[in-house]
């Protein structure tokens, strides 16, 4: 079995309209996705992706929750040791994929076949043999292959009883406490098979810690996080840093508009319900002409200013925005114009 993910439609590069929030009075919010670029992004000749991994070996296993469990606990939760988990490597692909595509930015494959044999058992972390890589993406029709090709983990897990004093209740009292650390250490490469290069390569070390007290251990050990579950978490963390390096983050910011004050708009209110701009920056434009009030004209402009952003020509929207401000002063107009230009200076910095 192979899993494809396609992306449907095309890349949004500037805005993207997300829903409509709430109403309140003559105004209406809505929110919008702000697309934060990627530190390392890839070249945009590679659009889709074959996820692979060769760290997977013969150290790998794949003990039940339960089972890893009693290893720690047969020694009384004190223990140092590198683990080798296979749900873990399968979870940092299938987490890396669906982030990935989730960015807008990438297709992606995994195959069923996605444990590749490590080109030399004798050293972790090798680079991919290109005809290796050229097959890979000729047979799942990507542009490149990016492979998890190291993967190290390292539990330490503490455990004791401390004694402290409750000047509350003038007495002293025990409590047993736990501290978990999940050492990762992971490295990925994209290799680009046209070219035989490796376009990218990000290594990623951190430590997860979880700690915990109570009055019993039996209590403590009843919600405290497992060794499973951790390394899992690990897994879904060391993908989530390698997505924000490479693909677009989306930063969620609220934008208010004027949907009351005449026909116009209100029908206006219900075209952009619906998505499309054009038609009600079109109504806007006929009340700011038409209209003799200075309010109204002010919200009518303000109302452009907005759309030409959800259009993602910043530019003119602060063009509009100044002649809503100049008409008549608003707080609103004021801080929507201060927004404006810092999304011109983040634009620019891209």
């Amino acid at each position: 079995m192979i899993n494809i993910f396609r992306k449907a439609g095309n890349y949004i590069a500037v805005v993207l309209f997300a829903l409509l929030a709430f109403s309140c009075g003559s105004t209406k919010s809505l929110l919008i996705e702000i697309p934060i670029p990627a530190e390392k992004s890839l070249s945009t000749d590679i659009q889709s992706l074959t996820i692979v991994t060769q760290a997977v070996d013969e150290k790998f296993t794949d003990l039940e929750a339960d089972s890893l469990q009693t290893i720690f606990y047969e020694q009384r939760f004190n223990y140092d040791t590198v683990i080798y988990d296979r749900q873990m490597a399968d979870t940092t692909l299938k987490v890396v994929g669906e982030l990935l595509f989730e960015s807008g930015r990438y297709d992606y494959v995994i195959p069923e076949n996605r444990f590749l044999k490590p080109f030399n058992k004798s050293f972790s972390g090798l680079t991919m043999p290109w005809d290796t890589v050229k097959n890979l993406a000729e047979t799942y029709e990507t542009d490149a292959v990016l492979s998890l090709d190291h993967l190290r983990t390292r539990v330490i897990t503490d455990y004791g009883n401390e004694t402290y004093f409750d000047a509350f209740n003038d007495g002293f009292y025990s409590a047993a406490q736990a501290k978990m650390q999940v050492i990762y250490e992971a490295l990925f490469r994209v290799y680009d098979p046209v070219e035989e290069k490796i376009v990218m390569r990000e290594t990623m070390r951190d430590t997860l810690i979880w700690e915990d007290a109570d009055a019993s251990a039996r209590n403590l050990f009843s919600r405290f996080t497992p060794v499973k579950q951790a390394l899992t978490e690990a897994g879904i963390a060391i993908a989530l840093e390698l997505s924000e390096k490479v693909a677009v983050i989306w930063r969620t910011e609220q934008r208010v508009y004027f949907n009351n004050g005449n026909d116009n708009l209100k029908q206006a209110s219900q075209l952009v319900n619906n998505g499309n701009w054009q038609a009600a920056i079109a109504l806007w434009k006929e009340t700011a002409e038409s209209s003799n009030s200075k309010s109204l004209k002010s919200k009518a402009l303000f109302n452009i200013a907005v759309g030409y952003e959800m259009l993602g020509n910043v530019d003119e929207a602060i063009s509009w925005a100044l002649k809503s401000y100049d008409t008549m002063y608003r707080q609103a107009t004021y801080d929507y114009l201060q927004t404006l230009e810092r999304r011109k200076k983040e634009l620019k910095n891209q």
